[in-house]
């Protein structure tokens, strides 16, 4: 199934500005592939047609990239796609619990959906947030320090359509297409709201400062 010629003449028009941004226009093809996702939830056969013609590329060279990432998705994601880092330390830490729980909680599995569309799960190997742990993520903003039941009310809130606002990062918590959208370079903006990092995070430049070290001159 192709896009209508409205979502086409759109998607082309998004994909020619990125495209202008590569020497080499096969270069796009992952910013690419997150656009399609953000316009269908997920990597479609028409996304992939539309990829492979924008570039000039076979279609089988398409399939064969966006079946390598995990972060492009094979089947409709939630509104809210729920990552739960089940890494060494979030493991430790109480991440294997979690996401024990809270696909029970939920009644889906890793890169499931719910019924409703609301929500999807994901079971990550690392949120890069270890001084937070067990951290997971929502549309790739952090949610700290987190607990069997916190989680469980915070899918909850999320698919009953409550104001949710991340750990970290922006107030505004985006859907998944949104966040597809971005991570194709067609920011919204947000970059730069709200703290980036804080609390452990922080630690050791306290103490460097505290003690005036500084890095070595280049």
């Amino acid at each position: 199934m192709s896009y209508s010629p409205e979502v086409r003449e759109r998607l082309e028009r998004d994909a020619k500005e990125i495209i202008g941004r590569y020497p080499k226009t096969r270069s796009a093809l992952l910013p690419l592939l997150h656009l399609v996702q953000s316009e269908d939830g997920y990597v479609s056969d028409a996304g992939q047609e539309f990829c492979a013609e924008m570039l000039g590329l076979s279609k089988a060279e398409v399939v064969g990239v966006s079946t390598f990432y995990t972060m492009y998705k094979r089947k409709p994601m939630g509104d809210y796609h729920v990552g739960v880092c089940i890494n060494s330390l979030c493991a430790v830490m109480g991440g294997d619990q979690i996401w024990e729980e809270l696909s029970e909680h939920v009644g889906v599995g890793h890169d499931e959906t719910t019924t409703d569309g609301k929500v999807s799960l994901e079971r990550l190997e690392c949120n890069a947030a270890c001084d937070f742990a067990p951290v997971m993520m929502v549309n790739w903003e952090f949610f700290d320090n987190q607990t069997p039941e916190s989680a469980k009310q915070l899918v909850d809130d999320l698919r009953d359509g409550k104001s949710i606002s991340p750990t970290r990062g922006p107030k505004k918590l985006c859907t998944f297409k949104e966040a597809s959208r971005v991570l194709s370079g067609l920011p919204d903006d947000l970059a730069g709201d709200g703290p980036s990092a804080a609390g452990p995070s922080l630690e050791g430049l306290k103490v460097a400062k505290a003690n005036g070290w500084k890095a070595p001159e280049a």
